[in-house]
């Protein structure tokens, strides 16, 4: 499957017609299709769609999907807002702690709902995790740093180096403990991969996930980061 960032989930057929009217992801979109019209906002597809439909947000709520056809006409009649995510003040630091470094890679656990399309987007930081998430400053000094934000299905080997590389310079920095940050749906390939790049570290370098986003009220996220922590 093509993992296209503006069009996640969308292949085939489908991709090319919305690249056609360069829409994205959140856009609002009008399809005509046998002389009826439908115009709702564009949302991801399920990663095991087919490439032939594409999925809307009506204006009354509910999600449809449209069969697109050579035939079908698509047309995008407006601009969609980026999601955006607004954290609150970081926690005061207390330096009698011992210091551990959360590496933020995306996944779930970085994650919040578009409440607007329905979907969720790797939008949140390590430093809005560490904000959303007080208790840390209780338990460590934490260093927060973003190595990319993504899903964890597009995780590659080229992102494995780089996570071992990032955490090297961190314990090289004097981090007592590496927290990553991680998807859960390749969580184990990774660290698999970093135990083999990285063997007898002085400190411990721990993986953590979350099945549901941050911003959510039955999110698991905060609960297993102080665990992590």
């Amino acid at each position: 499957m093509i993992k296209d960032e503006k069009l996640y989930g969308y292949r085939g057929l489908a991709l090319e017609a919305l690249k056609r009217i360069g829409a994205e992801v959140g856009d609002l979109i009008r399809i005509v299709k046998n002389g009826q019209v439908y115009e709702g906002i564009l949302i991801p597809r399920s990663e095991y769609g087919d490439d032939k439909h594409i999925v809307i947000k009506l204006k009354s709520g509910y999600n449809i999907g449209v069969r697109i056809t050579p035939e079908t006409r698509i047309e995008k009649i407006g601009k969609g807002e980026k999601p955006a995510f607004a954290p609150p003040p970081l926690p005061e630091q207390k330096t009698n702690l011992p210091k551990v470094s959360i590496i933020s890679t995306g996944g779930t656990i970085a994650s919040r709902v578009d409440y607007r399309t329905g979907a969720v987007r790797p939008a949140l930081t390590a430093s809005d995790l560490y904000s959303i998430v007080p208790e840390l400053s209780q338990i460590a000094q934490i260093d927060t740093q973003i190595l990319f934000s993504i899903f964890s299905e597009n995780i590659t080997p080229k992102h494995w180096s780089e996570m071992a590389r990032a955490v090297t310079a961190q314990i090289e920095a004097g981090a007592d403990g590496i927290v990553i940050a991680h998807g859960t749906d390749t969580m184990g390939y990774s660290a698999a991969a970093l135990s083999f790049a990285l063997q007898n570290l002085p400190v411990p370098v721990v993986f953590v996930g979350a099945q549901r986003s941050a911003d959510r009220p039955s999110s698991d996220a905060a609960t297993n980061l102080i665990g992590a922590v």
